[in-house]
């Protein structure tokens, strides 16, 4: 079960976006990496392959490490680890360590 997934809000910890909050749009889970929304940017060289899309220099989130990131809790207003649950239905949950306040 995977501490980050897709639309939490999570904050980088390291590298040139540090501090910086956005919503993952997208785990990679084999490759242990994520893409932010608003972070990590990088600019693409793109050609143009049809006549409505425009070609040239593009800039387009790229995928930063899950080891960069840090689950952020609306509860405690800070990142946070997360902890794992298991109901008497048998269904999991995800919780904050610091608050105990269900993700």
């Amino acid at each position: 079960m995977a501490k980050i997934r897709k639309n939490d809000t999570v904050i980088v910890l390291s590298g040139k976006d540090k501090g910086k909050t956005g919503k993952v749009l997208t785990v990679l889970p084999r490759k242990n990496r994520a893409i932010v929304e608003g972070v990590n940017f990088v600019k693409k060289h793109q050609r143009r392959s049809r006549d409505d899309q425009k070609g040239g220099i593009v800039q387009k989130e790229a995928t930063i490490h899950i080891s960069d990131l840090a689950v952020f809790c609306k509860g405690c207003n800070r990142p946070t680890k997360v902890g794992f649950n298991v109901l008497t239905d048998g269904t999991k949950t995800r919780f904050c360590k610091r608050c105990n306040e269900i993700f």
